[in-house]
């Protein structure tokens, strides 16, 4: 790094990517800094600047400590060892020790002491809530939100006609014929363990899965004009029940708030949707699929005079960015519920999905909301001015 840079960064001060230190003597603390960077992104830690942006002095001497104090801290006092690299820079009056700690790959870290840090603006802070630490294993894929387990969803809350036709139309066999309890034969499924549904059994196949899992729904509104109105809206529903009848019910919902429209056909047909069906599909059922089941909030779907907007609960995992997913790249989030919806909705599961309904309707534009941890998708409407 030039000195030119290092002075534009103190310039800007602190933030959630630079840290400044006027010096460090103690591995520990050093490791909490690291820990933060490392389960929140990576970030840089300048030591030789103080708070208020002077140099501290440094010395050559202080250089060869800080390095020996960096590699001890990172490899005896993170969980797992991570590997920084560092840099010696010359300032204006002094050296001043650039510390490079990348994203970790292995999150979370934590401190000799087993305690998670987390960046909170130019801050650290302790992780404490469940679901943040949960994320954490999400993101190194430790564990997954549709494998939690749902308390009071058993055996007995199971649709078995639904899913007895499922599994016959699936695996060429009977249920009644395999040599296996039902219990036992969901749990070989990953849908169950212990007589308990997890978060993909019970939204697959329990009768009513809203009734333990209230905020894994949608919430639908249609609105008469461009914007959220508080009480005037055209229509509105909480769609319920199993991921398919969701599915299902969503673009129902969808449907009968948007215009048919005349193309070349006769002025007797009924007509094609403004939107493509398929890119409805693909968008519906990506939602329904990937949101982060670690967050009790549910998928909402508006429909305004201009446009669609379906918001699902958590950013895009790990790397992932909008242009990628616009490639054709993918991260499962829930590999149960991914791997049996192939199996009930119209969804491939190859990372496909967004490309299809880009190339079928190009007005759809994505925002990854980390800030607010949501992704949203919003697709323009026609403009078309006769109602529907």
């Amino acid at each position: 790094m030039e000195t030119a840079e290092l002075l534009a960064i103190i310039g800007r001060n602190e933030d959630g990517l630079n840290q400044f230190k006027a010096n460090v003597t103690n591995a520990t603390s050093l490791a909490q800094e690291m820990v933060a960077f490392s389960n929140s992104g990576g970030g840089t830690i300048f030591i030789g600047v103080s708070d208020d942006g002077t140099f501290a002095g440094l010395t050559r001497e202080d250089m060869g400590r800080l390095n020996q104090l960096t590699s001890n801290a990172a490899s005896h006092n993170v969980r797992p060892p991570i590997n920084p690299q560092t840099e010696n820079i010359a300032a204006p009056d002094g050296l001043v020790m650039r510390i490079v700690v990348p994203d970790g790959i292995a999150k979370p870290y934590m401190d000799k002491n087993g305690v998670i840090w987390v960046k909170s603006g130019s801050d650290k802070r302790k992780a404490t809530s469940r679901e943040e630490i949960q994320r954490l294993y999400q993101r190194a894929g430790l564990i997954h939100g549709d494998e939690i387990p749902v308390p009071g969803l058993t055996i007995a809350d199971l649709d078995r006609d639904y899913f007895k036709t499922f599994f016959e139309r699936n695996f060429d066999a009977t249920v009644d014929d395999q040599d296996l309890p039902l219990p036992s034969l969901l749990e070989n499924m990953n849908l169950m363990k212990k007589n308990v549904f997890n978060v993909s059994g019970a939204l697959l196949f329990a009768k009513n899965p809203s009734f333990k899992l209230p905020a894994f729904i949608v919430k639908a509104i249609a609105f008469p004009g461009d914007e959220i109105h508080e009480t005037d809206y055209i229509d509105s529903g909480d769609l319920t029940g199993k991921i398919a009848d969701v599915f299902q019910k969503s673009m129902s919902f969808v449907r009968g708030n948007i215009r048919n429209i005349q193309t070349d056909q006769n002025v007797n047909a009924p007509g094609e949707p403004e939107i493509p069906t398929i890119a409805l599909e693909e968008l519906i059922a990506n939602a329904l699929i990937h949101r982060d089941y670690f967050v009790t909030a549910p998928v909402r779907l508006f429909v305004f005079n201009d446009r669609l907007e379906i918001i699902s609960p958590g950013h895009l995992p790990n790397n992932l960015t909008v242009e990628n997913i616009k490639r054709g790249n993918s991260n499962i989030r829930n590999p149960i519920l991914a791997s049996y919806a192939t199996k009930i909705l119209p969804y491939r599961g190859l990372g496909s999905g967004i490309i299809r309904a880009l190339k079928a309707y190009p007005d759809i534009d994505f925002e990854n909301d980390h800030d607010g941890n949501l992704f949203k998708v919003t697709i323009k409407r026609r403009n078309i001015t006769w109602n529907k």
